[in-house]
């Protein structure tokens, strides 16, 4: 045990007075110093007074040696059978002296007959009993995925109730790609961790981050704090609506009904909320007669049918689309879908005479052209094909020219 001794002996004082005179005896002081660790075992030894302050053990207890104290429950007793000062009970530095950077608690002992005062005073050891700790041990950060790297966070910092080099000491971010930590020291205010981006965040690469920072102290070895840090990426409108297909292309009956499904197109946006919920809608560039035909769902993306398909008016349509997001500067792409119209046998062939005698001559000879006649019909293929016949047996028709002739009978 450290210890120091300071030795007074005062003089003699007299006070006089007309009626009476009272003499004051003489009184002797001095003043010594012990340093004890907190957390010790109640019994263990401060130090010798007796022997330091040179007093004779042997007469302590007549002389009623004792701590002068007010406290009910002290930290210290002196033993009057040896003069020696012990521990009386758990000491906590933290809970006597706080955050104090030194810790001595001041005793005062005294003698009887004659009277005699030693001040002792006993230096409390702070000891490494305490771990760094936070405020919260989760926390969660929120940044947008626009932030820009260098953007600095400062952070709740760790308390540790310990003083000196076994206070918080240093802090520690676990391994990541986007953040990093600087600590900045405040003196008196401890250390204060500060995160940094570092790198760029992406919200549709990466949601969220998690991270542990971790505070240590100076022991050895050091104690530590955890605290666990959620940041969330928020979204911004930094991706375009993306349809599921390259190309779209479907056939189409002519005639079908209003209301019939076309085709069902889909988008979607990489992007959350209202950045990523998709509209449709058709071009501003869309001829304004296929708006007649054609109509298109904004919310399911469905092409249906609104006015009359007629093949024989129009066999293949394409159509300017458009898939928006609802950010507040939309993002837009726009496809091509590819219609073709299948041609349906509604269309009866039309009969057309070009030139045509009503009358022949009785001798008219085998192959005479009566009549020049066309036929036609507005279908495509097989639809689209004639087969022309007479019911006479005299009258032919020859195909290559479309005439109608007198047949021959040998």
């Amino acid at each position: 045990m450290e210890q120091r001794r300071y030795a007074r002996r005062g003089a003699p004082g007299y006070l006089v007075s007309c009626v009476f005179a009272v003499l004051l005896w003489s009184v002797a002081w001095a003043q010594i110093r012990y340093s004890v660790p907190e957390e010790v075992d109640v019994g263990t030894v401060v130090g010798n007074i007796a022997k330091d302050l040179g007093l004779d053990k042997h007469t302590l207890k007549d002389r009623k040696y004792r701590i002068v104290s007010n406290n009910a429950d002290p930290l210290f007793h002196v033993d009057q059978s040896d003069g020696i000062l012990y521990v009386s009970r758990k000491i906590d530095r933290e809970e006597v002296c706080a955050q104090s950077s030194t810790c001595s608690m001041n005793l005062k002992t005294v003698l009887e007959s004659p009277l005699e005062v030693h001040y002792v005073v006993v230096e409390v050891l702070d000891i490494n009993d305490h771990a760094p700790s936070f405020p919260d041990s989760d926390k969660t950060l929120e940044m947008f995925e626009s932030v820009l790297p260098g953007v600095r966070t400062p952070l709740q910092p760790a308390r540790d109730p310990d003083g000196g080099p076994f206070s918080v000491q240093q802090y520690k971010l676990s391994h990541n790609d986007h953040f990093r930590l600087e600590v900045k020291d405040k003196g008196d205010d401890g250390k204060i961790p500060i995160l940094i981006v570092h790198k760029s965040l992406d919200r549709e690469a990466a949601g969220s981050h998690s991270l542990v920072l971790t505070a240590l102290d100076g022991g050895k070895p050091p104690k530590s704090g955890e605290m666990n840090i959620l940041v969330k990426v928020l979204d911004i409108n930094d991706n375009a609506p993306v349809f599921s297909q390259d190309v779209y292309s479907v056939m189409l009956k002519e005639n079908a009904p209003i209301g019939t499904t076309v085709i069902r197109v889909n988008a979607t946006d990489l992007d959350e909320g209202p950045n990523g919920d998709v509209v449709y809608l058709f071009s501003s560039i869309v001829n304004r007669k296929l708006l007649k035909l054609f109509d298109f769902n904004p919310s399911t993306g469905e092409i249906t049918v609104k006015g009359l398909i007629d093949y024989e008016e129009k066999d293949k349509y394409e159509l300017e689309i458009q898939a928006s997001d609802k950010g507040l500067a939309p993002l837009s792409t726009q496809k091509s879908v590819i219609i073709k119209i299948v041609d349906v046998n509604d269309n009866a062939p039309e009969i057309e005479v070009t030139s045509f005698s009503s009358s022949i001559p009785e001798n008219s000879r085998p192959g005479t052209t009566v009549a020049l006649i066309s036929v036609n019909d507005l279908d495509s293929g097989l639809n689209g094909k004639v087969i022309c016949s007479i019911e006479s047996s005299y009258i032919i028709i020859k195909h290559v020219h479309g005439g109608i002739r007198i047949r021959q009978y040998g």
